[in-house]
């Protein structure tokens, strides 16, 4: 497995930002993210202080995003990460049942746009899942809720309902089109999951529980509190210190994930800094 010097989880401004300084570096890394870049730029209707670009909208930038990184030859990655884990010198990543090996992480997943619920972390691996494809085949024949954020994951929806026995679905956006004669859409969100040692339920906004095996979030990104262990976080956005740095030596943290203001400028600045801080613990640690 190849070990890359940086592993730059997001295709926003920060990613973007952290990507090209470590091509002018030399620096080998991995933008992971999406090749539309960032839907939250796309959607702006009007961009006015961002510097020598005055007024100008969220998709033209994002067209200008994406020709930068043509020219640099900065190919974006469109894996979604679901989990990282620190082993001395190195991170290995996971996307699904693929693996990624690198010897820093930048993180700028940006916010997450689905709020987790109640017991949603607390009951992770133990019937919560982020991954279709890597546990899709523990919940054969039995029941599971599906909570899905937007259309493409809803391949991973028709996937589960293959291998299980009922599924409950739950769509938060509009114009889905997944449907399966075992699959019955829920009109009321969750709003807790319930079990101790495992999943055992579900608890809708109505009041109503639901008894299921397992749980699964299809997300556009995974928190970066689930994705690395021991990550300190507060209010939901990643604790960094001026030069970016985590709570986990060798990870760094840049765009609208570290807090407020959520603002481009700011997350390329950051995305910036953390870049060089990288090189700066690149340069330090022995293999």
């Amino acid at each position: 497995m190849e070990t890359v010097d940086i592993a730059i989880i997001g295709s926003g401004p920060a990613g973007i930002s952290a990507a090209i300084n470590a091509q002018i570096r030399h620096k080998s890394f991995y933008l992971f993210g999406n090749s539309d870049l960032s839907d939250k730029v796309q959607r702006s209707e009007l961009i006015s202080n961002y510097p020598a670009l005055p007024d100008i909208s969220g998709a033209e930038l994002n067209a200008l995003f994406r020709e930068h990184l043509e020219k640099a030859q900065i190919a974006v990655t469109q894996k979604r990460i679901t989990g990282i884990f620190k082993m001395k010198n190195r991170f290995v990543l996971l996307a699904d049942r693929e693996k990624f090996e690198a010897k820093s992480v930048i993180l700028a997943t940006g916010t997450e746009t689905v709020k987790p619920v109640k017991g949603e972390h607390e009951l992770l691996g133990r019937g919560v899942s982020y991954c279709a494809t890597c546990d899709g085949n523990l919940y054969k024949g039995k029941t599971v809720a599906v909570v899905c954020d937007n259309a493409p994951m809803e391949d991973e929806a028709d996937y589960l309902s293959a291998l299980a026995g009922k599924i409950y679905y739950l769509p938060l956006f509009k114009g889905g089109s997944f449907s399966a004669d075992n699959a019955e859409v829920l009109p009321s969100p969750i709003t807790e999951i319930l079990g101790e040692q495992r999943v055992s339920g579900i608890r809708l906004k109505s009041g109503e529980e639901i008894a299921v095996d397992g749980v699964f979030f299809l997300k556009q990104s995974v928190s970066p509190a689930v994705l690395l262990n021991g990550l300190e976080t507060n209010g939901g956005h990643v604790t960094v210190n001026r030069d970016m740095g985590t709570s986990v030596k060798g990870c760094f943290a840049a765009g609208d994930c570290t807090g407020l203001p959520y603002q481009i400028t700011k997350a390329m600045g950051e995305g910036n800094i953390a870049a060089h801080s990288a090189f700066k613990y690149l340069s330090e640690i022995r293999d």
